[in-house]
């Protein structure tokens, strides 16, 4: 569903698991500053909210998105983390490189799920405009930053009660 018939804030709180147990890393471009310090604030308040301490977030900053893949690599690979999120911003302008910097950063964060067996979370607003963008970063829209908490909290716990050996989501592991 498009962002312009949602709120990226809303979302049922009861469905969460506490965030407690849970290291969590956070990479935040700079580039459309103002916007990804939006995102961030946002990220920690719901990580906070649903029981993160603030010891157990780690974050790091990098030029722009291009760089979140590299920059989630290294932070992951200087912790022990449960997930890390990374969260930008590209705007898109009178040329592509907009496709070329989302695309590259969406394969490259997968590759990373995959091969590290760890949810790496894209949070990266793709808009056409700047109004876009404050929209979804605390404006009309809610804030892309809180979905992209959401998402990690939901994904380490899922991680985590796998590697327990549980399925929390109701289906039997015997096909």
């Amino acid at each position: 569903m498009a962002s312009a018939h949602q709120n990226l804030s809303t979302y049922d709180e009861s469905n969460i698991p506490s965030a407690e147990p849970f290291a969590i890393g956070i990479v935040v471009a700079d580039w459309n500053r103002e916007i990804t310090h939006a995102l961030y604030e946002g990220c920690v308040e719901t990580l906070l909210k649903h029981g993160a301490s603030e010891d157990q977030i780690h974050t790091v900053q990098v030029p722009g998105s291009f760089e979140l893949p590299a920059g989630a690599r290294l932070l992951a690979a200087s912790r022990k983390l449960d997930a890390v999120i990374c969260l930008g911003c590209v705007i898109k302008g009178e040329t592509r490189h907009n496709e070329y910097i989302n695309q590259a950063v969406a394969q490259g964060l997968t590759n990373l799920s995959i091969a590290s067996n760890m949810p790496f979370i894209f949070g990266v607003l793709t808009p056409d405009s700047m109004e876009q963008a404050v929209e979804r970063a605390g404006g009309a829209h809610g804030n892309k930053g809180v979905e992209a908490a959401v998402t990690a909290i939901r994904m380490a716990a899922l991680r985590s009660s796998l590697r327990k050996g549980k399925s929390s989501i109701g289906f039997s592991s015997k096909l």
